[in-house]
């Protein structure tokens, strides 16, 4: 299993926003700057993040990004699950005509403990909590 270039981008993307919360909107720009990203694929990435309500988002001159709420409000399930269309390992996780054997089937119940185990960690995770530890780290 792994996390996509998009979701990776994305978190750091919404970290150095919750760090910057209370500072008003801040350009793209600023932020592919001093994360080192293209400009050009940060826009793809927060696409997702935007659609999912996570960022209020205004265009022109003055506009910028911003958190759609307090950081303390959005968890890393939030995020992930916007940039990874979902939390599910597998396609019968999230469904079970995904596979004819899904009911009575011992794997998808490990796989189906290791997904709880991991939404709950991303659950239990808020944006709040990595950016102050993040801005913790960099003292």
């Amino acid at each position: 299993m792994k996390i996509s270039t998009k979701t990776r981008y994305g978190m750091r993307f919404m970290i150095d926003l919750a760090q910057s919360q209370g500072e008003g909107r801040v350009a793209l720009k600023d932020i592919a700057d001093r994360q080192g990203l293209s400009k050009k694929y940060l826009e793809q990435v927060v696409a997702p993040l935007a659609s999912a309500g996570l960022l209020d988002v205004t265009r022109g001159n003055q506009g910028g990004y911003r958190l759609s709420r307090d950081a303390s409000a959005i968890t890393l399930a939030d995020i992930v699950a916007a940039s990874e269309d979902g939390l599910e390992l597998l396609d019968c996780m999230g469904s079970l005509s995904a596979c004819e054997r899904a009911e009575d089937c011992p794997s998808r119940r490990v796989w189906g403990g290791l997904q709880a185990a991991i939404g709950d960690y991303l659950s239990g995770l808020t944006l709040a909590d990595v950016a102050s530890s993040a801005a913790a780290a960099n003292l």
